[in-house]
């Protein structure tokens, strides 16, 4: 089968009739993808690259990115409000599109790196962007800001990717109880309606001890 290619007339006549968000988007994931050498000739064309210089004294860490990820979004560092009118209440500000880009990267590094870091500093990377989501949840104007319908449903968070590498570093770091407390808890909160398959894959996953702890009449164990 020939490799699938893209007619780029097309693409940019199909990006036109895209909303902003989604082209915020789309640049977002487009700079992880461009060589630097592109990344940096198409940068200076809009940017000044004095200010895009990398910080020599940053700690590229996973755990110490997501903390201070955590920290800019409560200070409210992405916090950017609008007029709402009936024209543009779908619509998301610069700020929210950020937090969310930001967000689903971090979750996918979190991902990537669940088999090569520490379980320990893993799960407390996920715990800490859970935490965000939960607090987001909690609809106080201090994070992001939504016009309409607000809530961490609105991330659109790729849970099937994310839950089963959280489970592992779940099972390797938690007690029994708490294994299946953290994951009950967070399944009815953001993952309710795939919570029966996904205690599944949690249950799978668990060891031992950690599959005592749930309850015989849990979703897919045959017995309620």
């Amino acid at each position: 089968m020939a490799s699938q290619q893209i007619d780029r007339n097309k693409l940019r006549a199909a990006i036109r009739h895209l909303g902003s968000e989604y082209v915020f988007h789309m640049l977002d994931e487009a700079i992880d993808l461009l060589p630097e050498a592109e990344l940096l000739k198409l940068g200076r064309r809009y940017l000044d690259p004095s200010r895009l210089e990398p910080d020599v004294t940053a700690d590229a860490g996973l755990l110490a990115a997501v903390k201070a990820f955590e920290k800019a979004s409560l200070a409210g560092e992405y916090y950017e409000d609008f007029n709402v009118n009936y024209t543009n209440c779908t619509e998301k500000s610069t700020g929210t599109a950020a937090w969310i880009a930001d967000c689903r990267r971090l979750l996918d590094r979190c991902v990537a790196e669940e088999t090569n870091s520490d379980p320990s500093d893993v799960r407390t990377a996920f715990d800490t962007i859970f935490g965000l989501l939960d607090h987001v949840d909690e609809c106080r104007e201090d994070v992001v800001f939504f016009a309409d319908e607000a809530g961490s449903w609105q991330v659109g968070v790729d849970w099937d990717k994310v839950l089963p590498p959280w489970f592992r570093v779940l099972s390797a770091t938690a007690e029994p109880q708490e294994y299946v407390r953290r994951i009950t808890d967070l399944l009815n909160h953001h993952c309710k309606h795939e919570s029966g398959k996904m205690l599944a894959v949690a249950y799978e996953t668990a060891k031992p001890a950690q599959r005592k702890a749930f309850p015989d009449d849990r979703p897919g164990s045959g017995r309620h």
